[in-house]
C-alpha cells in the first residue's frame, strides 16, 4: 500500500499545521485515526453510491513524499486523486482548493465523441469474468475489487480491457487471450483505436492534476500498482507511449515510468522523458532479470513482499536529468585529462614548428580565413596530410577542389614531381625510386586520410563519419578539415549567414562531445574599395558574426605578394596571424613559402 514514513504535517491531537493542503482536507474531514503521515476519516462519497457509510477514506500529507495530498476511499467507491479532484467530487467552490488555477486550460484532443458507447457492453463482459481468470489475477495479488473498478471483462476467448476516455465513456477495448499477450485486437469504434486514445485508465490524469501518477506498459502491470492504491495510467506497448502528445502530463507533478525489462522499451521511455523533463522518474530494474521482465512478474514472485519491493523501486528512481551526476562529471573530467596527456593528443600537430608552439598544437575550432587563391587549400591539404601521416585520422570536407586534384597535389609534394611530370613516363632510375617512395608514402596515408565531397552532408553524418574513422583506426582524436565554411550546404541561399552559424553551433556540439580538432578554412569580406589588404582582425570575416563566439583560434592567411604578377618561388610568402583565441595572444604566428610547383609550404 502507499506509504509515506517521513515528517508529518498532522500532530497526533489531530492538529494541522498551516499548510494548505493539510488545511483543505481537515476542513472538510474529521480525521478518526491520525498516523504520522496520514489520517484516515469516514468516507464522504461512499453514501452517495449507496455503499456502507462507515466506509474509511485515508489521505497522505507528507509534504516530502511524492503522494503529499492523494486521498483514496479503502472501500474503492470513487477512483482517488488530488486535491483538484476531491473537491470535484465533493462540489466545493474550485476557488477554495488549494492549487486551483483558474487560467489554465485543460488538455484537450479535439476529438468529437459519439452518442454511441460500449458502456453496456463493457458491463457485460466484466459480469462474465470466470473463476479461472481471477485466479489468474489472484496470483498477482489482483483482487476482484480492482478489476471491478476498472471494469475488466472476459468476451468468452478473450479478456476485454475497456480504454474509457475523458468523456467517461468507453468506445474501444483491447481484447487479449489471457496468458498470451502477443495475441489480441482492437474491438469497438475504430476512431478510438489511434495511439493518442490508447491510454487505459485515462481519466486518472485529470484526477491526479498537481500530483504523482504512473505510467506502465501493459494493462495487468498497471493493475498491479492500482491494487496498492496507486493512480496510473497505462499503454499497451511502448511504440503507443512515443506517440503520445506530451501535452496531455503538463500539470502533473511527478511521473513513474514502469516500463517492461528491455531495451526497446527503455529506449521508449527516455524519449518520451526527454519531451516532459524533469518530473519524469523511470524505474529501473535489477540486472540479470530476464528480457520482458514486469511488474505482474514481480507481484507474483514477491506476494505480500511486492508493496515493499515497488516503495523501494520508487525511493531509488531519479528524476530525469539533462546533466549528468556530479560523479559522472567527476570521471569526464579526470578521463580527458588523462586523455590531454596522451600520445594521441600530442600528435595533433601542423608539423610546422613555430605554428604548434604558437598554439599548442591544433585542437578546438580553428577557423582560417584569406583572400581568394592565396593558398588557403594548399595550406590545408599540406596539414592535413601530414596529419594522417603520423597516423592521425582525417576528414577532408572538400567543396573546392575535388578529390582528384587533393591526392594529385598531395603526390606532387610526397614525389617532388610537378603535377604535370606526374602525368608523363618516368624513365630515370633515380626518380622512379622517388616516385616509388612517393606512392608507399600516399598509400600508408589513405588509411587516415578520407576526402568527402558529398554536397548533402549534414552534422547527423558528420558525426557518422567520425565515428567510423576512429572505429577504424582505432584513434582517440580525429582531425576535421572544412574546405570552405560558406560552402557547407544550406536549405536556401538566403539562409547562408543563419546556416554558417547554425553549422557553427553544430561543430562546437560535435567538438565537446567526440573530442574532435577542426580546421575550417572561411573567406573574408572586400575592404572599402574592394581589396583584401587590411590588416587582419575579426570583423573581416565574411557572412558570419558567430566566429568570433565559436573559434578558439581566429587566423588570417595573408600574402605578401602578389598575386597577379609573375613573382619568383621565393616571393611567394604569406603571413599566418592570429587574430583571436581563447588561449593565446594574438599576433603573427609565421612566415611561409610556397613550395610552388610542388604544392606544400615552407615555414621561415
Amino acid at each position: 500500500m502507499i506509504s509515506d514514513k517521513t515528517t508529518s504535517s498532522v500532530t497526533a491531537s489531530g492538529n494541522h499545521s498551516d499548510e494548505p493542503i493539510s488545511s483543505f482536507y481537515l476542513k472538510h474531514l474529521q480525521p478518526k485515526k491520525v498516523e504520522q503521515t496520514s489520517f484516515i476519516a469516514d468516507c464522504p462519497f461512499c453514501a452517495k453510491k449507496g455503499m456502507d457509510p462507515s466506509s474509511k477514506l485515508i489521505v497522505f500529507l507528507n509534504k516530502e513524499g511524492f503522494f503529499h495530498g492523494y486521498f483514496r476511499c479503502l472501500n474503492r467507491c470513487v477512483p482517488g486523486g488530488f486535491p483538484l479532484w476531491f473537491g470535484r467530487l465533493a462540489a466545493i467552490d474550485p476557488a477554495d482548493i488549494p492549487g486551483f488555477d483558474p487560467d489554465r486550460e485543460p488538455f484537450l484532443l479535439g476529438a468529437d465523441f459519439p452518442v454511441k458507447n460500449m458502456n453496456n457492453e463493457i458491463k457485460r463482459y466484466s459480469e462474465r469474468m470466470t473463476g479461472t481468470l481471477k485466479r489468474y489475477f489472484k496470483a498477482a495479488g489482483i483482487s476482484s475489487a480492482v478489476l471491478a473498478e476498472l471494469q475488466i471483462g472476459y468476451n468468452g476467448r478473450y479478456l476485454v480491457y475497456p480504454y474509457f476516455q475523458e468523456d467517461s465513456n468507453c468506445y474501444s477495448a483491447r481484447c487479449v487471450f489471457p496468458e498470451k499477450v502477443e495475441d489480441y485486437f482492437w474491438h469497438g469504434n475504430e476512431q478510438f483505436f489511434n495511439d493518442q486514445y490508447r491510454l487505459f485508465n485515462v481519466e486518472d490524469i485529470g484526477r491526479c492534476e498537481n500530483g504523482a501518477l504512473f505510467i506502465c506498459e501493459g494493462e495487468d502491470n498497471l493493475l498491479t500498482l492500482k491494487q496498492l492504491g496507486f493512480p496510473g495510467i497505462c499503454v499497451p506497448d511502448s511504440q503507443t507511449l512515443e506517440k503520445i502528445d506530451p501535452e496531455r502530463f503538463s500539470f502533473l507533478h511527478t511521473i513513474f515510468m514502469v516500463m517492461v525489462n528491455s531495451s526497446e522499451s527503455e529506449a521508449a521511455a527516455r524519449s518520451v522523458a526527454s519531451r516532459l523533463g524533469y518530473k519524469v522518474r523511470i524505474f529501473k530494474w535489477a540486472t540479470g532479470l530476464p528480457r520482458k521482465y514486469d511488474l505482474y512478474q514481480l507481484a507474483c514472485e514477491k506476494k505480500k513482499q511486492f508493496s515493499t519491493a515497488v516503495s523501494k523501486m520508487i525511493q531509488s528512481s531519479r528524476a530525469f536529468s539533462p546533466f549528468a551526476t556530479p560523479v559522472k562529471e567527476k570521471i569526464r573530467f579526470f578521463n580527458t585529462l588523462v586523455m590531454e596527456s596522451s600520445s594521441s593528443y600530442e600528435a595533433m600537430k601542423s608539423g610546422f614548428a613555430g605554428f604548434d608552439e604558437a598554439l599548442e598544437g591544433i585542437h578546438g575550432i580553428n577557423v582560417i580565413g584569406g583572400a581568394p587563391k592565396v593558398g588557403k587549400s594548399c595550406f590545408m591539404i599540406h596539414v592535413a596530410t601530414e596529419l594522417a601521416a603520423t597516423r592521425v585520422p582525417v576528414l577532408y570536407y572538400d567543396f573546392e577542389n575535388g578529390r582528384q586534384k587533393i591526392y594529385h597535389r598531395t603526390l606532387s609534394r610526397l614525389t617532388r614531381f610537378t603535377t604535370n611530370k606526374l602525368k608523363t613516363e618516368i624513365v630515370d632510375l633515380q626518380e622512379q625510386e622517388r616516385y616509388d617512395k612517393g606512392c608507399r608514402q600516399l598509400d600508408r596515408m589513405l588509411h587516415y586520410f578520407r576526402v568527402i565531397n558529398d554536397r548533402k552532408v549534414s552534422p547527423e553524418i558528420m558525426r557518422r563519419h567520425i565515428d567510423f574513422i576512429r572505429h577504424e583506426t582505432r584513434c582517440d582524436y580525429t582531425m576535421v578539415v572544412i574546405d570552405s565554411l560558406h560552402k557547407l550546404p544550406f536549405k536556401d541561399f538566403s539562409e547562408r549567414r543563419t546556416g554558417i552559424d547554425a553549422w557553427l553551433r553544430q561543430l562546437e556540439s560535435i567538438r565537446d562531445e567526440l573530442q574532435v580538432s577542426f580546421m575550417v578554412i572561411s573567406e573574408l569580406s572586400r575592404g572599402a574599395e574592394g581589396s583584401y589588404d587590411e590588416a587582419p582582425h575579426l570583423g573581416i570575416f565574411k557572412g558570419s558574426g558567430d566566429i568570433e563566439y565559436s573559434a578558439d583560434n581566429a587566423m588570417v592567411l595573408l600574402p605578401k605578394w602578389d598575386q597577379l604578377t609573375s613573382v619568383t618561388e621565393e616571393e611567394r610568402i604569406n603571413e599566418l596571424w592570429l587574430v583571436a583565441s581563447r588561449e593565446h595572444s594574438p599576433g603573427l604566428i609565421g612566415r611561409y613559402r610556397l613550395d610552388y610547383p610542388y604544392w606544400g609550404f615552407e615555414e621561415l
